[in-house]
């Protein structure tokens, strides 16, 4: 029979379809489990092993193991490379070709055939690598109903009285991205002291053990990196015996992040009797620091990050000019290169290596900086999702590719976001997109924080990373299609709306920045907002977070009991914590509006305040006392100790005296959403993303429009065109709200050109500069505005027109705001 040849994802499906009918393999049959037989290797006999306990999970005994096919029984799973002697054993007695996997990464080749010895079935999976049969492996226990968070989550298999798997020949594809994986950051308040203290306790840091489960996950996931954590409360990955090794066991690829070239932790490992972290005063113990590591590493599976920073996350010392950085920089790339040549003995195009354009080094490198074309070039975000730059037609012919360094967590200016994953999973999408369709395919890596809670947001991206045509379902199908495997197909489509509901209130302003305050330097609360208009905002707000807390308990109380635990963990805790965040904070600030107005209720909501906060701290310490303490030490509910997370004083107010008049405002804005105008060939929709449920973005493939001809564009790009209403006449404001993402290469720029009533053709650049104080607002309430000041618009209708002048814009939404009207912080209401 000819190998269907299709992502392995799908194999899911046609297996589900058919459990204990003819056309099945039987792995269970109630009463007797198949035996596992491994190529002798460790990686797969580790992916046995893992089989096995899913196996024992769902059938209540451990299978037998064994490394030759005399130890089979009726069924075997037998779990190879493709070249091995025992996959060639069983392919050569049923008649298998397995030529397909030759010179293939990481993809395997599942077949169930018969023995020739009677009584017998084999079930192969051969991999064209290591990697590969482990995925191979993996594909399986999903198709048995193994969720990649049965540990990390405790999504824990449900027993069942039988197991059978599709004998369909299923042909793996190859990965979307070659290397997959995470960055393990800013783990001082959850990873690092739930390994010390309660997990990993022979190490008492993020041991090999912790690695181990953590190389599990990433399997689970199918990725096949890790950058190690490396703060300075961890010590170094490679000072704690056994966390290399277990790499090197798991298959797992160890690079490390932009701040720790050639392997190197400087945080820890640089050591001041060494000198000064100063390539131009102290070249000599900085080179020699380096060949040791790559020394020390030369036999293990690495992605070596080139360049040069400063000791830790800062910029290099000693540079006084952009051009002396650059030639530096230069410099060092050619001596690292020479140090892994001589090191790992071979040609240094073979050694994988990449240069991470990160922070000040994105500017090293558009001084002019030559890297050698071997080199993968990473591209980063800029901390908030927002990937700063993309390649260029002349960077995607770099044979060594490029990559993408994604925030999903972060630590630092203007705000941190590290205790709840609320990164829109739609923002994901679309720039992950970007970034496959401009030839970003090398490398992906996200900083995942503590991994917990950032669950889900970890599996969509290397979800994506892995099969990118997953790309083409809205996130929300995404999410049903999640959510139903870790709770049950009819729980699906209500726990993935309650999650939209959390990303979009996320996506408005994550709770972590609702006090409205910055860091480096940390700075008190500030003004809210969300009051400025009156406080009918912010009550709107409380009425969505209350009443997605209220479905999300009823959920809860609806579930088995052996789910309630993964549950509380996915979601019901960054429910209720975002929304008693967002009660405590607003309620003391609706409390001192009507104070000051002399209104009656101020009291009552000063109690409700103080009330979340209590509600917060209990369900921080359930979450830590979840399966009988597994997670103690996981869970902080004000990371830093930034002010937004501080329980506050609790004002005392005075019984309400005669109530002050709020005049009435009977000017209104005006909004509508990008997307509802009629389609347009130089546009598309991005489901999901932005204020109004999806926005629009201009093709990437559009050329940009040159300067001088932007402004007489109407006669030669079709527009997107609104008609709105003006009820009153007088002066107003047009705003166009874009999603704050960048241009997309450097040779691009960020443009709209709008036209009012068939006025002449206004050119609208949204581009910021740098750490600029309009690109903190930007990133803080995922919004970039641009606006058109009308000192007089007649009342009726009008016409705007709206013209792409760079691919890559991300338009949101349209306000229309009268004088007078009322300042809203998001998106003015709809009636």
């Amino acid at each position: 029979m000819t190998p269907i040849t299709i992502p392995a994802r799908l194999a899911a499906a046609l297996a589900l379809t058919l459990p204990l009918c003819a056309g099945a393999a039987t792995l269970y049959d109630g009463k007797q489990l198949a035996t596992l037989v491994h190529e002798d290797h460790p990686t797969l006999a580790l992916a046995a092993r893992m089989l096995g306990r899913d196996l024992q999970a769902l059938g209540g005994q451990a299978p037998t193991l064994g490394t030759r096919l005399a130890d089979c029984g009726a069924t075997c799973v037998v779990i190879a490379r493709h070249d091995s002697a025992l996959a060639r054993a069983v392919a050569d007695e049923a008649g298998v070709k397995l030529d397909e996997l030759r010179g293939e990464w990481e993809r395997y080749k599942r077949v169930v055939v018969p023995s020739r010895a009677p009584g017998r079935t084999y079930v192969l999976i051969a991999g064209s690598d290591p990697r590969g049969a482990v995925y191979g492996v993996v594909d399986l226990t999903r198709e048995i109903g193994v969720s990649a968070w049965e540990w990390w989550a405790d999504v824990a298999p449900r027993r069942a009285a039988a197991v059978a798997i599709a004998d369909t020949p299923v042909l793996s594809s190859a990965p979307s991205v070659r290397y997959r994986g995470v960055f393990l950051n800013d783990e001082d308040w959850g990873l690092q002291p739930w390994a010390a203290k309660t997990y990993d306790t022979a190490s008492k840091d993020i041991g090999p053990a912790t690695y181990a489960r953590i190389y599990e996950l990433l399997w689970r996931l199918k990725a096949n990196t890790v950058w190690p954590a490396m703060h300075d409360s961890t010590k170094p990955f490679y000072q704690i015996a056994g966390n290399a090794e277990m790499a090197r066991d798991y298959g797992i690829v160890v690079g490390t992040s932009h701040a720790e070239p050639m392997m190197r932790n400087n945080v820890r490992e640089w050591r001041k009797e060494d000198g000064a972290f100063n390539f131009f005063t102290n070249r000599g113990n900085m080179l020699r620091y380096w060949q040791a590591r790559v020394d020390q590493v030369k036999d293990f599976d690495n992605i070596y990050s080139l360049g040069l920073r400063g000791v830790h996350d800062s910029p290099m010392e000693g540079a006084d000019t952009p051009e002396r950085a650059r030639d530096a920089v230069a410099e060092v790339i050619d001596l690292q290169r020479a140090m892994l040549a001589r090191s790992k003995g071979r040609k240094v195009e073979e050694v994988p290596q990449a240069l991470t354009l990160y922070k000040e080094v994105l500017d090293v490198y558009k001084a002019g900086l030559k890297v050698p074309g071997d080199v993968t070039l990473v591209w980063p975000d800029d901390n908030y999702g927002y990937i700063q730059q993309l390649n260029t037609p002349a960077e995607n012919a770099r044979p060594g590719g490029a990559g993408v360094y994604y925030h999903l967590s972060y630590w630092g200016r203007p705000h941190d976001y590290l205790w709840l994953g609320t990164t829109h999973p739609a923002l994901v999408r679309e720039q992950l997109d970007r970034a496959y369709q401009t030839g970003a395919r090398a490398m992906w890596i996200a900083n995942v924080g503590d991994i917990k809670p950032l669950e889900y947001l970890t599996q969509y991206f290397l979800d994506l990373a892995f099969d990118q045509s997953l790309s083409a379902q809205t996130p929300e199908q995404h999410m049903r299609a999640w959510y139903a495997k870790q709770f049950g197909a009819a729980r699906a489509a209500p726990i993935a709306a309650l999650m939209r509901e959390f990303y979009d209130l996320a996506w408005e302003r994550r709770p972590e920045f609702m006090g409205f305050g910055q860091t480096e330097p940390t700075t008190p609360n500030g003004a809210n907002a969300y009051v400025r208009s009156g406080g009918d905002e912010a009550r709107r707000r409380l009425a969505r977070y209350e009443a997605m807390a209220g479905k999300a308990e009823e959920i809860a109380a609806a579930l088995p009991p052996e789910r309630r635990d993964a549950y509380f963990e996915l979601v019901l805790y960054p429910v209720r914590a975002a929304a008693s965040l967002n009660a405590r904070i607003l309620k003391l600030e609706l409390a001192a509006v009507l104070a000051r107005q002399g209104q009656a209720g101020a009291r009552e909501q000063v109690d409700q305040a103080r009330a979340a906060h209590a509600a917060l701290v209990a369900d921080t310490a359930r979450y830590n006392a979840l399966a009988g303490g597994k997670w103690r030490h996981m869970m902080d509910l004000a990371p830093r100790r930034l002010p937004v997370f501080l329980e506050p004083v609790y004002p005392g107010y005075p019984a309400p005296a005669r109530p002050l008049a709020l005049p009435a405002n009977k000017a209104r804005a005006v909004s509508f959403a990008a997307a509802s105008a009629r389609p347009n060939p130089q546009w598309e929709v991005v489901p999901g993303l932005g204020s109004k449920g999806g926005s629009l973005r201009s093709l990437l493939s559009l050329p940009s429009v040159d300067a001088a001809g932007a402004s007489a564009v109407a006669a030669t790009i079709p527009p997107l065109e609104y008609s709105f209403e003006h009820k009153g006449a007088g002066a107003a404001t047009i705003k166009l709200v874009a999603v704050p993402v960048h241009p997309l290469t450097s040779a691009n720029g960020l443009r709209l050109g709008v036209s009012v009533d068939g006025g002449p053709v206004e050119v609208l650049d949204y581009r910021t500069h740098g750490r600029s104080d309009e690109w903190k607002r930007n990133v803080l309430g995922n919004s970039a505005v641009r606006a058109l000041s009308r000192p007089w618009l007649a009342a009726g209708a009008h016409t705007l027109r709206v013209y792409a002048l760079d691919p890559g814009f991300v338009l949101d939404r349209v306000d229309v705001v009268p004088d007078g009207a009322p300042d809203h912080y998001g998106a003015p209401p709809e009636k």
